[in-house]
């Protein structure tokens, strides 16, 4: 009888994972909703006006942390075609680039809000969704359903229910949420990564903002591949529907690479609170060990030190106009 030998191994292992080019930094020149662009072409162009003067700054070497003469910098714009379908991109983007191009500004990327959450057959968000690591939290019984259930994330300790006690039992005083990275006091947040009507599942802004930064930082795969390669675009016309478009365009083709080791989002003061829910989901995210550290590599021989920590890759200037978030 002859031995029979048996391997097992990890097929994860097997996976390749894919480099991409990587700039400097990716500046995301001003978000708009669209409350914004049914007021006309000033008010996209005002957005532009903002933006313009920190997309010059960022050219800098010493602004991005660069130790080099010269930064490669990639420009790029989101549209949301996920929450509302306005209008079409025959009619929108030649506004966005007319505005743009009034103000000095370069678009080199376009992309559509709608592929952070679905693109090229794959979703995004809801790989992003199955690398958060929530922290365990001390004293807690596990009876509160895990995150993929529903669809909260928080970054410490939410205050304990008081209503429901065992007959006779002394009531439960009231006890405060705690940050688990508070200093002395806690800003505690509580995020809504989605919500579901009719087995329908709608991503949250907060949500494809996080799957956002991570596609520009070039982090996020799927089996070792990028999620997301733009496509370059060099037809002056736009299609008339949204699904005609792909992902992300590349509108300049010498432009610098769209992933890039850090990103500067100029917005306005409104999306603070989206973006402080950002930087609570990008916190509990557990990056590819080998992709992160890849980054982290080039970076340094590029004349450039990474951060430790993903949300430090992460800056921003909120600088736009401030009016009120219409949702």
């Amino acid at each position: 009888m002859s031995e029979v030998k048996t391997e097992f191994s990890e097929t994860s292992a097997d996976l390749k994972v894919e480099s991409l080019p990587l700039s400097h930094v990716s500046v995301e020149i001003g978000h708009l909703y669209m409350e914004d662009f049914v007021r006309g072409v000033g008010a996209v162009q005002r957005t532009f006006a903002a933006a313009a003067p920190w997309t010059r700054t960022a050219q800098a070497p010493q602004a991005v942390g660069c130790d080099k003469e010269s930064v490669r910098i990639s420009t790029c714009f989101l549209i949301d075609d996920y929450f509302s379908r306005f209008s079409s991109p025959a009619e929108v983007i030649p506004m966005v680039l007319a505005a743009a191009e009034r103000e000095g500004v370069e678009i080199d990327y376009l992309a559509r809000e709608s592929a952070c959450a679905s693109a090229s057959g794959i979703s995004p968000a809801a790989l992003t969704l199955g690398s958060l690591v929530t922290e365990p939290v001390p004293g807690t019984t596990g009876a509160r359903p895990p995150l993929t259930e529903t669809g909260w994330l928080a970054n410490g300790q939410r205050s304990p229910g008081t209503s429901q006690v065992e007959a006779m039992a002394k009531p439960i005083p009231w006890q405060p949420p705690r940050e688990s990275a508070r200093r002395r006091h806690s800003i505690f947040i509580d995020v809504e990564l989605w919500d579901e009507r009719g087995g329908q599942r709608t991503w949250s802004c907060p949500m494809l903002a996080a799957v956002w930064q991570l596609m520009r930082l070039g982090l996020l795969r799927d089996r070792g591949r990028p999620v997301v390669t733009p496509q370059d675009w060099a037809d002056p016309c736009f299609p008339e529907d949204w699904e005609d478009l792909p992902p992300v365009i590349r509108l300049k083709p010498k432009a610098a690479a769209f992933a890039a080791y850090t990103t500067l989002s100029v917005l306005s003061p409104r999306f603070l609170p989206v973006e402080l829910a950002v930087r609570t989901i990008l916190s509990q995210f557990a990056c590819d060990s080998n992709v992160f550290a890849e980054a982290a590599g080039r970076a340094m021989r590029d004349a450039m030190r990474l951060p430790d920590e993903l949300v430090d890759r992460v800056r921003y200037v909120f600088a736009a106009p401030g009016d009120i978030d219409p949702a």
